[in-house]
Order: C-alpha cells, then structure tokens, then sequence
C-alpha cells in the first residue's frame, strides 16, 4: 500500500453531530435519558451513551411516564411524539432539520388533497416517521416499484401526486424516478429532498472507488446512506470492505492494492475513522488512539491529537473556494447569517443573499437549524471564517430550472419587480424575464403598474443564451383555465357546490366563474326576497357558494344557483305556521279588492277586503295603510300554489257576516273566493291581481 486517500466528506453529518450533541446535553442535565431507538446507527457510539444513562427504546410505551426522551434524527410519526407528551414525557427533538424538511411537505401536500409517494425503504425508520406525518402515503423502492404502482391502478396517474425522497437514497434512483414520475403522471410534483451532505459523500465515494485499487466503507450495517455508500464503491472497484469497526478491517486484503480509498457514513465517529487507518498503517507507526468518554472530549482530543493523523483531520476539514459545502444556520444577525460547516472555519452568508425585499424580515425567512448549502467565495484561515454565497449557487440550478420549463413546457411562478419599456420583468427564483404587454393578461388601456409586487404563474416561451428569457402569463393562465376547464365538464353534476367569483352581471342575472369555467345565477335563484336586479345583491368580485342546477354538455352552459334551499321562506313558513295561527303582519299592498301583507320576509298573505272589518267598508285604504302592523288568524294554505289567505275579522268572537243593501254593492267587491286569485312569484312574495283579470 502506497497511497491512502481519504474523502472529503467522511464522518459525521451536521444532524447526526446535532443528535449526539442535544443526547450528551440531555445526559449532563438529567443524568438519564431515553432514546427512541437507537440514537444513531453505530453500535459503538450507542454504547458508550448507554454507558453514561442513555437507555434504547423499540416502542415509545417503553418510555416511563414523566421521563425525558430523545426523537433522534431520523424523526418519528406526528402521533408518537403527541402521545409521549400526553404521558408527561419531556420530548427532546434531534430531528434532522432535512427530515423536518419532508415532514412539512408531506403534511401540506395532504392538507391539499394531493396524494403522498415517498421513494425509499419503507422499512426505514426515516421513512416510516415520514409517513406517520400524512394519513395514507405509499412507499417504493426504486424507479421499478414507481412504474408497477402506477400500472396496478391506471387512475393514479391522474391524481394530484408529490414525490419525495428519503434524504440518503442514491442519487440515481431519484433522477429516474422523477424522470418517470413527470412522463407518466399528468399531476405529479416533485420534491427533491435528498440531503445535499449526502449526495457530495456519494460523488466522492464514486470518484475516489474509481481511482483506487481498493476501498474501505466505514459505517453500520443498520446505516442506509453507509450501505449506499458500499453499492456505489462496489460499482467502481471490486476489492471493497464494509467495516463497522477497526476490529473488522482485513488488513492482508489491502496489502497488493497501491492505492486504497476510505469513505465513512454519516453515523461514523471521527475516532472510528483514525483507529481503521491506524490499524493500515500499524506496520509502519505503532501508535493508539483512547476512546474518549464524551463527544466534547472527542471534539477536544481530535484537534489537539494531530501527532498521529493529521492528514486525515486536515483532509476532513479544509474548504476550498468554489468548494460547495452544506451545513446549519447557527446565528443571525442584521447583515450576515452564520454557517455551521462542522469544520474549524466558520461560514457567513450576507443577508442580502436571502431576499430582495429591503423590508422583509430575515428571521421570517430562515431559521437557526435551518439546513443550507452554498458555494465558497473566499477563506480567511487567520480569522477561522469562509464568506459564502447562496445566490451563485442557486443561479446555476434556478438556470437548469428555466430551460427544463422551457423545454417542456411547464409553468413556473414569480414575482413581477419592475415594469419595463413593453412590458413586464418578473423575478423568478432570481432570474430575470421578461414578459411583453400583450402578454401580460392585463388588458390594453389598464397600467402594467398594478401588476409590480404581485405573484405571477408564466410559461417561458424564449430563451437566448444567458441574458435574455421571455415568459407569458397570458399563456399559462389560458392553459391553466383550460385544464380546470376539463376539470369541471368532467366531474359537473347537479348539485354539486362550488366557490366561484362573481365575473359580469347583467339585467337578469350573475355570471359567476366556478374555476375555469362560467356559469349563470338567474336573478330569480339570488335571493328568496323580491329583488330588482342583481346589484342588489351581489357585486362583481363577491366570492359566492354556487350550487349547479342544470347544464349542457354540448353548449357548455351551466345553470347556477345561490338560495340557500335551507332557507327557503315558504317552508319556514309551513313549519310554524297552520290555518288557525294568529299572526302579526305587515302591510305591503293595497288593492281595489284587499290588502297584501307580510307574514315573514319572503311569505306574503291576502287580506280579502271582507275579512278587513265586520261592517261593509268602501276600500282596503278605509282601514289599513301600508306599513302598519296588525294581528291576523290564518284561515287557508295552498301548499301546491303557495297561498295564504289572512282575515282579521275572524279574531273575533260568533262575527256577523257582512251585509250588502243590494246586488249592484255586493258586485263592487269581489266574491270571497275570487280573493284567492292572486300570484306568487318564485321568490315567495305574493301580487295580487284583479279577479276579472285572473279570469281573462
């Protein structure tokens, strides 16, 4: 052996250095703890904390009452960490920010009514946290088990899906799930949440596997990201060891290799890492390395040990400018956001990097713990710090993003910062585009002013090299309408209810947008009250719960309505109401033949002008005026015509009838059962008309 290269990224991740900081924390303070499985995957560090009051629970009902319990990094189910509080458990979260990440995802993406696929090992704790997240997530392996899902049920390639991933699957499976996900699936969105520190440590492990004789994987048998890391090396290199320790390494099978590379999961200890190379190099310099008692003490030990390794330390934790490099937020202040690197120098990234609003708070848009990556601009070794930059980073991945969604045609979303000679420049994730007046959705004499500051969705329809980009809102907002479009023809039935927007109105009704698509609410269906006109109701822009009742197919045209059936005056009326009941009304009409009055807003009565007074009177006015208030009995209910007829004479007692001198009076006054005629419009009020009238 004459060359041992060791990967940059080996060892510890920034979560898993996390978990075992807040475990070692927990034990000082409350001497014993409980950790929901094991801390992290390694044997060696999970004895050593057990050692010190750490104890490993299966199942969280092992946990005692009012105990103080550790949710390691890779996280758990919503409902577990709920029901440890319940019993009094203090609940210590080291879940990994990334993880977290997924977990939010998978929550909102249900809140939506989208269906959950998460790719990776559903055996996993990781991925079995995830779930517990959102109520029905499916899980699969690969790119192999996505197309079969998709196959054993053809609707689902229809459905609203997100994708996400485990944060340490390969690289590869992901690619090629999203590639399939977006060719097969008509509403797929996906998320890649493959953490970033694990996909360098790939990348290196392929690179160094395929320039070395043989390899030596550090990491736990129960580590994915350690058993990924095995599968890529194996790849590139046939003579390949996955070790869980020193104790494990053959030696004798490294000695005809020139060069041997060393790779470590994320759950592999520094101190782990430097007894394997000790024991490689145990033929040349016979030195030892204690285990220390805590993680401060390893801290402390590896950066004052160098006598022995000080190559690997230095390999581990040099930066380079240019270098990519993820880690956590660990400060921030006014003008710079600090970056835990979990190396001896310290990042910051300014502010100004986060957001182009010089009004937007950067405590509402990152938080400490906060997982980030970055690309390096300058190292200071004298002060210990690297100045970074997210935004070069982003411009080289948000650039792919604009010639993907070109490419295919998809719509992406902005926020309109400027207008600009012809037009309108949108800001999306960074980048500049342009979009031209007549392709703004704004119409000819309105200002394109309005539409700065505003969210837009646009489809990019040119892209010339790196300076110029052109978008269209107009498009994507016509290609969005008509999918919603479809949407609605395709699933349309009567009854069914919608939040529409009032659009336009006119003399005889409201045309209300459902979504996509535009329907009439007839003036008659506005209110169960007389109303004149449709403003006397709604406004353009009033928001509206529609329910359908009726359309065509063939001349797309949706009939609407917006009266609340529970509503519905004339059976509130019925329900409280019976021949008999003494009623108190209000007058409304006058008429030759008798009086209409209001029993409640909606349910009109008539008063028939024999049954105003008992005595003869010339005309309903003689008695009543309109607006005035009196008590009346009920004396008949045309359920089928939606009549009322009122007396006020029949509230009192054995009344005479009323006496007419002769016929040519009795003929001035229509018969009482021609006072019965009289209309009820489709709002429930009554109008009367004239029984010679009602005859013809």
């Amino acid at each position: 052996m004459k060359t041992l290269k060791v990967a940059q990224s080996a060892g510890f991740c920034g979560g898993v250095a996390r978990a075992l900081k807040l475990a070692e924390e927990a034990l000082a303070q409350h001497g014993e703890c409980w950790s929901l499985g094991q801390i992290i995957h390694n044997d060696d560090v999970v004895q050593r904390l057990e050692s010190k009051g750490l104890h490993t629970a299966k199942h969280p009902e092992v946990i005692p009452d009012g105990a103080v319990a550790i949710i390691r990094s890779h996280g758990e189910a919503r409902e577990v960490t709920e029901s440890l509080a319940l019993r009094g458990v203090k609940v210590l979260d080291a879940t990994c920010p990334n993880v977290r990440h997924i977990q939010n995802l998978v929550s909102d993406a249900e809140k939506k009514g989208r269906k959950v696929l998460v790719v990776g090992d559903a055996t996993h704790p990781e991925v079995i946290g995830i779930c517990g997240w959102c109520d029905d997530a499916s899980v699969v392996g690969d790119e192999l088990e996505l197309t079969k899902w998709l196959d054993e049920e053809p609707s689902r390639r229809e459905i609203p899906l997100t994708l996400v991933f485990q944060t340490t699957l390969q690289r590869k499976i992901q690619r090629n799930c999203e590639f399939f996900s977006k060719k097969l699936c008509t509403n797929a969105e996906v998320f890649d949440t493959i953490c970033c520190t694990t996909s360098i440590r790939q990348e290196e492990a392929a690179t160094l596997a395929s320039s070395s004789d043989a390899m030596v994987v550090i990491g736990s048998p129960q580590s994915a990201n350690s058993r990924h890391l095995a599968e890529i090396c194996r790849a590139h290199c046939s003579n390949v060891q996955f070790i869980a320790n020193a104790s494990e390494l053959d030696v004798q099978a490294l000695k005809g290799a020139d060069t041997v590379g060393i790779t470590a999961g994320a759950s592999a200890p520094a101190w782990i890492i430097k007894e394997v190379k000790q024991k490689m190099c145990d033929e040349i310099r016979n030195e030892t390395i204690e285990q220390p008692e805590t993680v401060a003490e390893l801290e402390e030990k590896i950066e004052a040990e160098k006598s022995f390794d000080e190559l690997l330390e230095e390999s581990i934790k040099t930066i380079y400018n240019g270098q990519t490099v993820s880690g956590f937020v660990a400060g921030i202040t006014a003008t710079e956001v600090t970056i835990d690197l979990g190396t001896k120098h310290s990042g910051y990234i300014p502010v100004s990097e986060f957001t182009e609003n010089t009004n937007a708070k950067i405590d509402d848009i990152i938080h400490v713990g906060d997982p980030i990556e970055a690309v390096v601009v300058r190292v200071n070794d004298v002060e210990g710090t690297a100045m970074l930059s997210k935004k070069r980073l982003d411009a080289v991945r948000y650039w792919a993003d604009i010639e993907a969604a070109y490419e295919n045609g998809t719509i992406v979303e902005g926020t309109v910062t400027e207008e600009n000679k012809g037009g309108v420049v949108v800001s999306v994730n960074g980048i500049r585009v342009f979009v031209p007046a007549s392709q703004s959705g704004v119409a000819r004499e309105m200002p394109l002013t309005d539409l700065v500051g505003q969210t837009v969705r646009l489809k990019i329809t040119e892209v010339s090299g790196r300076r110029r980009i052109v978008g269209s809102i107009r498009a994507a907002s016509r290609e969005e309408r008509h999918a919603l479009s479809e949407k609605i023809w395709g699933e349309i039935e009567v009854g069914k209810h919608y939040n529409g927007v009032v659009k336009s109105m006119t003399s005889y009704g409201a045309f209300v947008d459902i979504g996509g698509v535009d329907g009439m609410v007839h003036v008659s269906e506005l209110s169960w009250s007389k109303i004149n006109k449709p403003a006397d109701v709604v406004s353009v822009g009033d928001e509206l719960d529609v329910y359908v009742i009726g359309f065509d197919k063939e001349k797309r045209k949706i009939s609407l309505g917006y009266k609340d059936p529970n509503a519905n005056p004339w059976a509130m009326f019925t329900e409280k109401c019976e021949v008999g009941s003494v009623v108190n009304v209000k007058i409304v009409k006058l008429m030759p033949f008798g009086a209409f009055a209001e029993i409640m807003p909606g349910v009109d009565g008539l008063i028939h002008i024999s049954q105003i007074a008992n005595r003869r009177i010339g005309k309903p006015e003689d008695e009543l005026t309109v607006g005035q208030n009196v008590d009346v009995k009920i004396t008949n209910i045309d359920n089928e015509k939606q009549k009322v007829s009122l007396s006020i004479r029949a509230l009192g007692e054995a009344e005479p009838s009323v006496k007419y001198d002769d016929e040519s009076d009795a003929d001035d006054v229509a018969p009482e059962e021609d006072a019965l005629v009289y209309e009820v419009s489709s709002s429930g009020e009554a109008t009367g008309i004239a029984p010679e009238e009602a005859a013809e």
